[in-house]
């Protein structure tokens, strides 16, 4: 059993300089236009894997940035557990993505933009550091929140856009 939360770490330069490089696969995911969200699993201060929202592009509700990243992650390292890692991600995580952090045993998680609508660490719920739950994650909110939080207002807004929607203008 892991023990429990200690409480946020300090935002430090190299969580900062993660989580702009979240933002710029983030920005990739919009170019795409997958929701504009971008991951990274880093290891002793190295990039292990990183991804970006596919579920258009794969076709697949479960591929988000989040899960890829920690897939691509366990391949890199040949295990499941990813114990001594931390996870960056530029959106609050949805309770899928919770789950499989805290099913990874990631270490710690830093994440940008808080969700209300889905999120599963402090918005909506608490499951990282349920202490019913055998494993709870460090974590880290707020990291470049404006930054993050902004290229997803700006992502819907085009979106809802009337010319983005006129049927003349095709795909």
């Amino acid at each position: 059993m892991t023990a429990s939360n200690p409480g946020p770490r300090e935002i430090d330069s190299r969580d900062l300089e993660l989580m702009r490089r979240a933002l710029d696969l983030a920005r990739e995911a919009s170019r795409l236009g997958e929701v504009p969200v971008g991951a990274l699993v880093v290891l002793d201060g190295r990039i292990i894997s990183q991804a970006y929202n596919l579920r258009e592009t794969l076709r697949d509700p479960t591929a988000h940035a989040e899960r890829v990243a920690l897939t691509l992650a366990g391949r890199a390292l040949g295990s499941w557990r990813l114990d001594r890692c931390s996870l960056y991600v530029t959106l609050e995580p949805c309770p899928m993505c919770a789950g499989a952090i805290g099913l990874s045993r990631i270490e710690r998680l830093v994440y940008g933009a808080a969700d209300p609508k889905a999120g599963a660490c402090r918005s909506l719920y608490r499951l990282l550091d349920d202490p019913r739950l055998n494993h709870r994650v460090l974590m880290t909110e707020g990291v470049l929140a404006a930054d993050c939080g902004a290229l997803l207002t700006e992502f819907f807004r085009q979106r809802r856009s009337p010319e983005t929607n006129d049927p003349r203008r095709g795909a």
